[in-house]
């Protein structure tokens, strides 16, 4: 009989990945304080000095893992804002985060769910934090470009950016609907706002075709300045519409207002009308009781 094969022995960058492989699943599963060296050991099939020799300890383990992942979902994010035109900025970098949730979903519930010290700077938080300050500089110049206070990106970044990462924290579990209709929907807010949803949006072309999807015609740069103008008219027109609506408010106000100082003039006439009825009535009494006096003397 021919003695079995012995197992080939791992390489050290080799040993070091699967215990990275191994820890990432972990942590995704039980959290870091329910994750333990023995745990990571025992499913790698080594001894724990093994994991201690190329990491320290959990914590090591556990920071490498997070920065792994941000850099991963960083790197997609800053690839999304590269794009020329802003709408496409906007849905390329919300396709970028829900694409690297569905196929990272371990190392996005790592994210989301620790932030553990253990990962010093290497916390959502700070991702969030990262991405926020890129798109800033892109809402800076389109501020400047529309006559908007570009001192103002900051805060439109954190409203932005917080928006979709929420949004993905959601979808995480749900996964329901597929990532492109939600990031269609997410754009349709963030760009149209909430007086000019469109009640069919739809990511464009030319941002479906980044995504390896079967796609329609290339959306070109004119189309998507036709667009922009389409929707700044409907805007224009729905803020057009909202300003009649004041104006007819303001009138029925001015009206009512008017209406109610005619009945309290009324009120205040019938008041004077009644005083000097009873005045009147009071002088005759007068009158009458000085008359019967004089009778009563004679």
């Amino acid at each position: 009989m021919t003695e079995p094969r012995s197992r080939r022995r791992m390489s050290g960058s080799e040993r070091r990945e699967q215990l990275i492989q191994i820890s990432r699943t972990l942590f995704a599963e039980k959290g870091f304080d329910g994750t333990s060296i023995e745990e990571i050991a025992a499913t790698a099939q080594v001894s724990k000095p093994v994991v201690y020799e190329h990491f320290g300890g959990k914590e090591g383990v556990y920071a490498v893992v997070v920065d792994r992942e941000m850099r991963k979902l960083l790197a997609m994010i800053t690839e999304a804002l590269a794009a020329s035109h802003s709408l496409i900025k906007l849905e390329r970098a919300a396709l970028a985060l829900l694409q690297y949730i569905e196929e990272s979903s371990e190392g996005f519930r790592i994210l989301v769910r620790d932030s553990h010290a253990a990962s010093g700077t290497g916390t959502f938080a700070s991702l969030i934090s990262e991405i926020a300050s890129q798109v800033e500089d892109v809402l800076a110049d389109e501020f400047v470009a529309r006559g908007y206070d570009p001192k103002l990106a900051p805060m439109y970044a954190q409203m932005l950016v917080g928006m979709v990462a929420l949004t993905g924290q959601w979808w995480l579990d749900v996964r329901k609907p597929g990532r492109e209709e939600v990031a269609a929907h997410l754009v349709n807010l963030a760009w149209n706002g909430l007086t000019g949803l469109n009640p069919n949006p739809a990511i464009t072309a030319t941002s479906r075709e980044q995504q390896s999807v079967p796609a329609k015609p290339r959306t070109s740069e004119k189309e998507l300045r036709e667009l922009e103008k389409a929707r700044e008219k409907e805007f224009k027109e729905a803020e057009k519409a909202r300003v009649r609506e004041l104006k007819d408010a303001e009138k029925a106000r001015v009206r009512d207002l008017k209406e109610r100082e005619r009945l309290l003039k009324e009120a205040e006439k019938a008041r004077e009308r009644e005083d000097k009825i009873r005045q009147r009535e009071a002088r005759l009494a007068e009158r009458a009781a000085r008359l019967e006096h004089t009778d009563h003397q004679d």
